[in-house]
């Protein structure tokens, strides 16, 4: 019976092998750790299957028979199945520990040329920070996460408040973002495209629609990108201002002109109609100051002062003006 239900293990962990349960891999450490997962699957599968098919034998076999209301026979103790029974199990957990130990040190595994790019939490949105690529005297940081192929990146990830999770489903690597300490984690992607970015933590009311988008590029593609930041930083306006909002105020307002239906915090069609912009101003930089009926303060970051260029905060602010119908600047 044992060996029966070896072979239907067997047979169920080679079905389960070739059926696509997982979204596309698409970096080099999410072949590690799929390697893992299956390891473990088919280990999983077969035990199952061998001790669904003993219990169900020894049902079968050793049931008593119709009227029989006699108690069982004693039953004395095995010295050698109870070692047996006692060392596999053993055996298979130290095997996919060490499995496990060895894919995680090479999934971790940091080269010299690595790009570093850390990644900041906040309810409920997710902001990204180039340190080695200057805007306007300040790191650039978006709303986005953009990346060159092919090429290892080191994401430093933190947390302004609660606990939240970075995650990739396509790249499989996941780590807790935590206020105060920084956890990290290696990625290279091996696929163009976009992916998105998810919070795997219930992190509050917003945790749902806690999302960004990670957009794979050429390297052309990604140096291209780069200097349309940095031309935008200088310039400012209307249109960059837009993109700011979508990129880091989407996920938290509804705003008609964006096309965003986010409930965190206050609607902007509501909140901003008729105001100016040094009211829009303040409630950016310092949200504290004023804090809508029926919100919490402490909710939407203060650091924004800190984290946009000049031009991209007058941006935004003429934006926001434009898309509410403010009144005078």
């Amino acid at each position: 019976m044992t060996l029966v239900g070896v072979a239907v293990g067997a047979a169920l962990a080679i079905v389960a092998v070739f059926i696509p349960w997982l979204p596309d891999a698409a970096s080099d450490q999410a072949g590690i750790v799929d390697s893992v997962y299956w390891v473990v699957t088919i280990i999983c599968v077969v035990v199952f299957a061998v001790v669904a098919g003993v219990s169900a034998y020894a049902v079968y076999k050793f049931r008593a028979p119709p009227g029989d209301m006699d108690d069982g026979s004693p039953i004395h103790g095995h010295t050698g199945l109870e070692i047996v029974w006692t060392l596999i199990p053993t055996v298979l957990v130290l095997g996919i520990a060490i499995y496990s130990g060895v894919a995680l040190a090479q999934a971790e595994d940091v080269p010299s040329d690595h790009r570093t790019i850390q990644v900041t939490a906040v309810q409920f949105a997710w902001t990204f920070t180039y340190p080695d690529i200057d805007v306007e005297g300040k790191p650039l940081t978006t709303g986005e996460l953009v990346l060159p192929i092919d090429q290892t990146v080191r994401f430093e990830i933190t947390s302004n408040d609660v606990i939240h999770s970075f995650w990739v489903p396509e790249w499989r690597m996941k780590q807790d973002a935590v206020q105060g300490i920084t956890t990290r984690t290696t990625v290279k992607p091996t696929k163009l495209g976009t992916f998105p970015v998810i919070c795997t933590e219930l992190c509050g009311l917003g945790h749902a629609l806690m999302r960004s988008q990670a957009v794979v590029l050429s390297e052309e593609d990604f140096n291209a990108w780069v200097e349309e930041q940095k031309r935008l930083a200088r310039e400012g306006g209307a249109i960059q201002g837009r993109e700011l909002f979508t990129q880091q105020c989407g996920s938290c307002h509804t705003l008609a002109g964006a096309g965003t239906q986010a409930e965190v915090g206050p609607n902007l069609d509501d909140a901003l109609q008729g105001q100016n912009a040094d009211f829009i101003r303040e409630s950016i930089v310092d949200p504290s100051a004023q804090i809508a009926s029926g919100y919490q303060d402490g909710v939407m970051p203060a650091n924004f002062g800190e984290t946009l260029t000049q031009p991209q905060l007058d941006g935004l602010v003429e934006y926001l003006l434009e898309a509410t119908g403010g009144g005078a600047r």
